[in-house]
């Protein structure tokens, strides 16, 4: 049977993403369907690190964090202008463990993945040390400072899709799959858009649903009557945007009298992101919200730590999601693993079926190497596919000369001396090398058309809705940059407004619709 595509993937997470891109590059033809938006949900939602886990060291997940470890410098040179390093102050003040168990941790974090850009860990005393300041005196103030990295993370999701686009794959968002079912060489599949319902043939079918891999398991037929072997475990992680509490560009790892570990991360210039939370969620997956509980939770931590007292009121955001983690049946939310598992499932021995290759679990750190271990698994059903090549090859905007952010964005300012530096160095951050493409011709900054607020104009509306599905003012506000935070009362409604008029009735959901919940204080 000749099928429409050779790869049909579903989820428009970072794992879908990935696995597009890294397809596409080998010469598959490739679609992916998403229910919503890019990132809308899980991908979104994350604490935006790429990073070891120095915590789960504690739990035994050596490997695991020796993946990741490597990872992170792989990542930065692929993207330096969305991911750059970030020293993170770990007091030992209020620490449940003791020094050399943290020390030795910080020892085994800093020689485990082959670290060669990132500086190691040093022990510094809190009160003679300006990362020390506006945290609480304490006797013994001795802290450790390492690094890690930061990542915008809904914009490496996009750029992967991008990137996957740009090499020939079909991104369909807002399109959702109704069921898909198999014979032995080939899946059909019935998805459903704004215009109807269609049916889209492949050769094998990628269910990187996340929180959604049952309900996408549950939609599929053939072969064996397609039952999950692997199991998912649902945990919200929660996540509160604070006035800033400290001058500096460092983030704080903080423990907690219970173990678990909070971060609290520079954010947008004026703000600090504090979280995760990590509990339980039983409700089938959609939509999530940060309770009470969290809230206070999160503002005793910082509070017990950092001398400027935060109340609810001052509270500027929340944003809650879910996390899809392999059940490993760990007793507790936190010690979960955040590793993945890859599932195929060719059917019976006697009944042989197209292939599904379903993803459980994982770490946005580590989606790279899960997509191409994906294709990896797929390798024997596309003989003819390209090998691995996704280490080191720039996504979109990426490829910053010997990658040194600053001294592009210097050379930007030069090219464009009327514009203000922080909306360059904004757009810089968000589109790399692409800015130009954006900026076009632009002298003033009346020539970006009509201003929404908070540094978003109607030219990279544009350009968000013409070459990054961006569809909504959420879209772009809290997903395609993070201007949500800086921007008036009315601009998503304003955004889309102009996406109406420009586009016809192509604006998304509501707000409330999204699995993500983004609360202004």
């Amino acid at each position: 049977m000749q099928c429409d595509v050779d790869l049909l993937i579903v989820g428009g997470g970072i794992n879908g993403a990935g696995i597009a891109r890294d397809a596409a590059g080998r010469g598959l033809s490739v679609a992916l369907v998403e229910q919503d938006d890019l990132a809308n949900h899980t991908s979104s939602a994350s604490t935006k690190l790429i990073h070891g886990g120095l915590r789960y060291l504690e739990y035994g997940e050596v490997r695991l964090v020796r993946k990741a470890l490597i990872e992170r410098e792989v990542l930065w040179s692929m993207a330096p202008h969305i991911i750059w390093p970030l020293r993170f102050v770990l007091p030992q003040t209020n620490s449940p463990r003791p020094a050399w168990m943290v020390r030795l941790g910080l020892l085994l974090y800093d020689n485990l993945g082959g670290r060669k850009r990132l500086p190691g860990t040093e022990t510094i005393r809190l009160g003679d040390d300006p990362r020390g300041k506006g945290l609480k005196p304490s006797r013994g103030d001795r802290a450790y400072v390492y690094s890690d990295c930061w990542v915008d993370d809904s914009r490496l999701v996009v750029l992967n899709a991008r990137d996957a686009a740009d090499r020939g794959a079909q991104v369909m968002t807002r399109t959702r799959l109704i069921e898909a079912s198999r014979d032995h060489s080939s899946w059909t599949a019935r998805i459903e858009d704004a215009d109807g319902v269609r049916v889209i043939t492949s050769r094998a079918l990628v269910n990187a649903g996340g929180p959604w891999v049952s309900d996408v398991l549950a939609r599929t037929t053939g072969g064996d009557q397609l039952s999950p072997r692997r199991g998912v475990r649902l945990v919200k992680g929660s996540h509160i945007v604070v006035p800033r509490l400290y001058d500096g560009d460092h983030a704080f790892m903080l423990q907690n009298p219970d173990r678990r570990i909070v971060f609290a991360i520079p954010y947008e210039g004026e703000f600090t992101l504090v979280g995760t939370t990590d509990e339980a969620w039983d409700e089938p997956p959609g939509r999530a919200k940060i309770s009470n509980d969290e809230i206070d939770y999160l503002l005793k931590t910082i509070n017990r730590y950092f001398q400027r007292h935060t109340s609810c009121e001052e509270v500027a955001w929340t944003y809650a999601g879910i996390r899809p983690l392999f059940d490993d049946q760990a007793a507790n939310a936190s010690a979960v693993t955040r590793d993945y598992v890859l599932d195929l499932d060719t059917g019976r021995a006697s009944v042989p079926g197209a292939p599904m290759l379903s993803v459980f679990g994982g770490k946005i750190t580590t989606y790279r190497l899960l997509a191409e271990q994906a294709l990896a698994a797929l390798a024997p059903f596309f003989p003819g596919a390209r090998p691995a090549w996704t280490r080191g090859v720039a996504l979109p905007g990426g490829d910053i000369p010997e990658g040194d952010f600053d001294a592009y964005l210097r050379s930007l300012v030069l090219r464009y001396p009327h514009l203000d530096a922080g909306l360059l160095r904004r757009m810089t951050r968000s589109h790399g090398t692409r800015a130009p493409l954006l900026l076009g011709e632009t002298e003033y900054v009346s020539d970006l058309g009509q201003d929404f607020g908070g540094g978003v104009y109607a030219r990279e509306v544009d350009y968000l809705s013409d070459h990054e599905w961006a569809q909504s003012g959420e879209d772009i506000l809290f997903r395609r940059t993070k201007c949500g935070l800086h921007a008036p009362k009315g601009a998503a409604a304003s955004i889309d407004a102009y996406l109406s008029d420009r586009c016809g009735a192509r604006s998304g959901p509501a707000w409330s619709a999204t699995g993500v919940e983004f609360e202004e204080g």
